[in-house]
């Protein structure tokens, strides 16, 4: 889960920077995960690089019975303001 959380908050930083911005843009996410038990002890991974932008987006965390990708345990989708 770690890793999976990690991958998955690069990924988004990396299409934000593409976009001309920074997890620092961020007004909203969203954490879709397959367990959610799993992804507590880990949540750090994504808080504290929020931390490191100097933002605290509204965060909605769901619980979902499965993700498109078969093993993806972990999905975020972000809304950012320029």
């Amino acid at each position: 889960m770690a890793a999976q959380l990690s991958l998955t908050v690069a990924n988004l930083e990396a299409v934000l920077v593409d976009a001309g911005m920074s997890l620092a843009n961020l007004v909203r996410l969203n954490v879709y995960t397959t367990d959610v038990d799993a992804l507590f002890p880990q949540y750090g991974v994504l808080a504290g690089r929020l931390a490191a932008a100097g933002v605290a987006p509204t965060t909605t965390m769901l619980g979902v019975t499965r993700l498109a990708i078969p093993g993806q345990m972990v999905e975020l989708d972000g809304t950012a303001v320029a």
